[in-house]
């Protein structure tokens, strides 16, 4: 339970906290750090175990979400517990003995710091959530520091923060007593810059006297910038630190990154004898990790281009390196590199070769605002930047055009048939699809072999079904568009693409209206529904034992959708058919939608009348003269909407895939569980392909599994994910062309809506009422079933061919896409309207307003 410092190195963070777990690491280094000793969370669990406190403990982690008042209540009755009751006697002499070695038999000045299990992560620090003590002398004022920094725990603001951050519910706490240094001068040290992310730029806080003044933000410090090399790029002349103390700290902070491997948060102090002291060192949680380069780099995210805001499971990263070297030579065309770099989960493409290309650039910003907007408006805005100067690299013709037929001649007969064309590529897709199912009994080794002798194929499944019939949808509004220009706006050419058929995604959302429907007419299974938790609902359905009405329609659309999931195109990522408790959520959402307006199939049904006439009036706008062109391009809308669909079908298809080759691994995961491997059968997306057949043969992954999701989960609380990052750290910003007031985007789905804004940063288990405004920073197809209700859509990154557009546009709702900041300066409750013909957001009222 009493641990000193100096042994402490090792120790695992859930019984020392993170905060001693570092100064046992930095001591052990020889890092001068002062002499103590911990309390560890055995100690905080033994006292908690006595009394009421495992009830009370109990209750509060099962208290619902958003019953702040229950939680607050629990809380102060644990804090009042933990103040009272008695301390056990052979721990008391315990925290007594150590405090007299470290104080040499006279009373000594220490200083007694909180150190939790829950603390230091990417969107919740607990800077000042727990409780320091300074200057504690005595042990019978270290017995009672120690047992204020156990009640700090369920003090009113760390369960707030807790709550407010989704954090366990249940953490456990440590403390440690130090000897206190008798400060001159103490504060803060950074060795990157926390606010920009730069990591070529060291920060450093001081203040007279004792650092936590400077920590706790009672005094205004002197502020410095300086270089990695301890030079002064920013700070007062008659500052507490001199330029050969800053060049100290500069150099510690330095060896402090390489020990840890990340940039540092250190807190410091320099006695009355010039001695540097070390009483903390952690990572700083907000930089966004980035790949490192000793020359200036520039890099796009692949998980914005995906469309998700986790990072990548490591065996979804593996599998998405597969997938994307199936588009290496014309991603290399457009200045991309060719293999992906993954830091963390983020996987990132270094595309400093198009921003220095002057040929190369305007293509590849063209591409990548197609599919995450702005990231082209910052690809151009990099190319101006004299840290990317332009480099030569051909003209246009040296870009080896493709050894082929003219397009628009392969896709002739797709526009002439298109029910034909679109059928030769779904047959194509299913032979390719029933290779993958895999062996129904089989041993672990022969369902590995297959899983590694089919994965290429899965991947590559978009890149190798026909292509003729996808493209044909694409270019026919395209040319239809050159056809009519003059007369018609290509904003208005986009009208026409609503109520598209037969794309997976758009009749995927329809069928879960569809079982939402079935559901209603029956009052028994209409009432489980909106009165039971998703998660119950989930287990009960895996059970079999929901009513007929819910089970099986969930199961049909389960059996045809089940390979789905927000952020899916992450292999790693369970689907909807291995945890329904998402798609029980919105089921519970659509139930909540009432009135013919509110019907998806109505709704749908009517934009695909409107497109019809829309197209009617468009093309005869042309006068008599150009008659041809008027019926050619009429033509051409025509088929380009019969063929439209097929957009999102190769990526229904690599869903599809990727089910069966999961299924597989998963039960090879189970043979590894029981040979005591790993721990679990879902770790195995935690390794790649090539360490699963490690595990399976003899190698025990599960420290290596356990770290590694781990970082996952630490990584999953990112608030926000930038598109583009410099390897200097920054993520660039876009040069401002507004006035600050409304917002502006992309205009990606035509139409108009006001209506209540709605911030969701997870679809699962979100709700969204009918007529509000989704705003989410970004989408991909596992978010699409919340459209059914929503007015509009509007997200911070997307393009005109993203998943997310596509399938809004489909269901007739304006989207605005593309605006940087949407989740923060838009707020849940507020009015907004959405224009997206203009690619406007306009506000109105506030919710406190409405009020």
């Amino acid at each position: 339970m009493i641990l000193e410092l100096a042994e402490a190195g090792g120790s695992p963070r859930d019984l020392v906290g993170g905060k001693a777990a570092n100064l046992a690491e930095m001591t052990s280094a020889g890092f001068p750090v002062p002499e103590g000793f911990c309390v560890t969370t055995a100690a905080y669990r033994h006292v908690l175990s006595d009394g009421e406190g495992p009830r009370l403990l109990g209750e509060l982690t099962r208290v619902p979400s958003g019953d702040e008042g229950r939680l607050a209540e629990l809380a102060d009755r644990l804090r009042s517990h933990v103040l009272t009751v008695p301390i056990p006697a052979r721990l008391e002499s315990g925290i007594v003995e150590a405090y007299e070695r470290l104080s040499r038999g006279e009373p000594a000045a220490v200083a007694v710091r909180s150190s939790s299990t829950a603390e230091d992560l990417p969107d919740a620090s607990f800077a000042g959530q727990y409780d320091t003590f300074l200057d504690i002398q005595g042990s019978g004022e270290v017995l009672a520091a120690v047992r204020r920094c156990w009640a700090s725990l369920w003090s009113e603001r760390a369960t707030r923060y807790r709550a407010a951050h989704g954090t366990d519910r249940g953490p456990a706490i440590a403390v440690i007593v130090q000897r206190l240094v008798d400060a001159e001068c103490a504060g803060v040290l950074y060795t990157a810059n926390p606010v920009s992310g730069k990591r070529s730029e060291i920060i450093v806080d001081a203040a007279p006297g004792l650092g936590e003044a400077v920590v706790s933000g009672a005094v205004t410090p002197d502020h410095y910038r300086l270089t990695v090399d301890g030079e002064s790029l920013e700070g007062p002349d008659d500052g507490c630190l001199t330029p050969s103390r800053l060049s100290e700290l500069a150099a510690v902070g330095r060896h402090l990154e390489k020990h840890f491997g990340a940039p540092q948060d250190v807190e410091w102090a320099f006695n009355g004898e010039g001695e540097l002291w070390l009483t903390q060192s952690r990572h700083i949680t907000t930089l966004f990790p980035v790949p490192e380069s000793d020359e200036p780099r520039a890099y796009w995210s692949v998980n914005v281009y995906q469309g998700i805001s986790r990072p990548f499971t490591p065996m979804g990263a593996s599998m998405i390196r597969e997938r994307q070297r199936g588009m290496a030579a014309y991603m290399s065309a457009l200045g991309f590199s060719d293999e992906i770099t993954d830091v963390d989960g983020w996987l990132y493409w270094d595309i400093t070769d198009g921003v220095r290309s002057p040929a190369k650039r305007p293509k590849m910003a063209a591409f990548v605002d197609s599919l995450a907007a702005p990231s082209g408006r910052l690809v151009e805005q990099l190319g101006r930047d004299r840290r990317f100067p332009s480099v030569a690299s051909g003209s246009e013709e040296d870009v080896p055009p493709k050894k082929r037929r003219r397009r628009w001649e392969r896709m002739i007969p797709a526009w002439l048939w298109p029910d034909q064309a679109r059928a030769k590529v779904v047959r194509d897709a299913e032979r390719r699809i029933a290779a993958f199912t895999g062996p129904a009994e089989a041993t672990a080794e022969e369902r590995l072999s297959f899983v590694e002798s089919v994965r290429r194929d899965v991947c590559r499944i978009e890149a190798n079904l026909p292509r003729d019939a996808n493209t044909a949808g694409g270019t026919g509004g395209q040319l239809a568009g050159q056809l009519l220009r003059g007369h018609v706006s290509d904003a208005e050419v986009a009208t026409v693409f609503r109520g598209i058929p037969h794309n997976p995604t758009t009749e995927m959302d329809l069928a879960l209206w569809r079982a939402a429907a079935a559901i209603r007419r029956d009052d028994e299974a209409f009432r489980l529904l909106l009165e039971t938790a998703p998660d119950e609902l989930a287990a009960k359905h895996l059970a079999g034992t929901l009513p007929e009405a819910i089970q099986h329609g969930v199961a049909a659309f389960l059996a045809e959708y089940g390979c789905r999931a927000t952020s899916e195109i992450d292999f790693g990522v369970p689907r909807w058919t291995d945890d329904p408790e998402p798609v029980f959520a919105m089921l519970s959402n659509l139930l909540r939608a009432e009135g013919e307006e509110q019907d998806p199939e109505t709704r749908f049904e009517q934009a695909a009348a409107a497109a019809e006439a829309r197209i009617v009036e468009l093309t005869r706008r042309l006068p008599v003269t150009k008659l041809h062109r008027a019926l050619l391009a009429r033509f051409l809308l025509r088929r380009s909407r019969r063929l439209r669909g097929l957009r999102e079908f190769p990526k229904f298809c690599l869903m599809r895939g990727f089910a069966a080759l999961r299924t597989q691994l998963l039960l090879v995961g189970e043979e590894i569980v029981r040979a005591e491997r790993l721990e679990r059968a879902g770790d195995v997306m935690f390794l790649d392909l090539a360490e699963v057949r490690e595990a399976l043969d003899s190698r025990d992954f599960r420290a290596t599994a356990a770290r590694r999701r781990e970082i996952w989960e630490r990584e999953s609380r990112r608030p926000r994910v930038p598109s583009v990052v410099l390897s200097d750290g920054t993520a660039p910003a876009l040069e401002s062309t507004s006035d600050g007031g409304d917002l502006a985007g992309l205009a990606a789905a035509a139409g108009v809506a006001t209506g209540r804004a709605r911030v969701i940063h997870d679809p699962d288990g979100a709700r969204i009422e009918p007529g509000e405004i989704l705003v989410a920073a970004t989408t991909d197809p596992g978010w699409t079933p919340l459209f059914l209700t929503a007015a509009a859509l509007v997200t911070e990154t997307g393009g005109m061919i993203s998943h997310g557009t596509t399938v809004a546009r489909e269901h007739g709702i304006p989207a605005v896409v593309g605006v940087p900041g949407a989740t923060t300066r838009i707020v849940t409750g507020q009015v907004i309207t959405v224009d997206g013909s203009a690619g406007t957001i306009t506000f109105g009222e506030t919710a406190e307003d409405s009020r």
